[in-house]
């Protein structure tokens, strides 16, 4: 399984759990291989350069299927050239923001960001990334025009934003909930439809009055589009036995994260569903591929 960023993250944490349930179903070790670079572009363009016999694997999350949209010549076509084997895991959303701030709560920082927007400034993880399409909806729903920052990875947007450089950040809760529990940023809101039971006391974005604002990073395995139907099949059956599991969701709660058990068929759906609002964002950005 070739995971196409760096270790410790998100996207590798969950890739690696989901190559341990389908060697368990299998009867063979997975192995995991990063292989980071140009956005994701290196090691997923190295999993189209193998035998497409289902021997060589993708892990990897939702800014996949957004490739073509944020640049200009990946060198493939996520969707036509890759099919999906399994979603495997969401995170919603959180925003944070820089404490040293006086602001407390969402609407004071849309009240601050409208008067004064240039003293303001929000910074994504990555083009393409759940953080970056929230800012833009955050943007489209508040008419605030705060500018967006693209970083290389969640850590050095979170460094930036604890030494004041930006002083906002969307990214999965998964990578944000412990900073704002150990106060190094201020927690704001979460972009799901409910609160989440390890942080009661964070309310959604919806509360607080952004209607119907939801955003999660998710995570999922494809395969090269010519793996036969029946290899894609039995991975397919092992992960979603594999994350329904209760070891596993109870492990996967604990990072606020909830494990997806559903069909092929509503996987496809999902992911159709997901790319056309995505892409409609995009368009609203006026965003141009880099």
């Amino acid at each position: 399984m070739i995971v196409p960023y760096t270790p410790g993250g998100a996207t590798d944490a969950m890739a690696r759990l989901a190559a341990l349930k389908i060697g368990e179903a299998v009867g063979q070790s997975v192995v995991v291989e990063n292989r980071p670079g140009g956005n994701g572009v290196v090691g997923t363009a190295a999993v189209l350069q193998a035998p497409a016999d289902g021997y060589t694997i993708l892990g990897s999350a939702s800014t996949h299927v957004l490739m073509h949209l944020v640049l200009k010549s990946p060198g493939y076509d996520p969707l036509a050239d890759f099919r999906p084997v399994a979603r495997t895991a969401w995170a919603p959303a959180m925003l944070v923001m820089d404490p040293k701030r006086p602001q407390r709560t969402l609407p004071e920082v849309v009240a601050a960001a409208k008067a004064r927007p240039r003293d303001w400034s929000f910074g994504v993880s990555s083009l393409g990334a759940s953080g970056h399409l929230a800012a833009i909806a955050f943007n489209r729903a508040t008419e605030a025009g705060i500018e967006i920052i693209p970083y290389r990875g969640t850590a050095p947007a979170l460094t930036d934003l604890q030494a004041g450089s930006i002083q906002l950040m969307f990214d999965s809760a998964f990578a944000l909930l412990q900073p704002a529990r150990a106060g190094n940023v201020r927690g704001l809101a979460i972009a799901s439809r409910e609160r989440t039971p390890l942080a009661p006391e964070l309310p959604t974005a919806i509360e607080t009055g952004l209607p119907d604002f939801e955003f999660a990073s998710w995570y999922g395995v494809w395969a090269a589009r010519g793996v036969p139907d029946g290899i894609v099949q039995r991975m397919h059956e092992a992960l979603r036995a594999g994350f329904a599991d209760p070891s596993v969701v109870q492990r996967l709660t604990a990072l606020v994260c909830e494990p997806v058990t559903e069909s092929l068929a509503a996987t496809e759906a999902y992911i159709a569903a997901d790319v056309a609002k995505n892409a409609a964002l995009l368009r609203y950005a006026r965003f141009e591929p880099v």
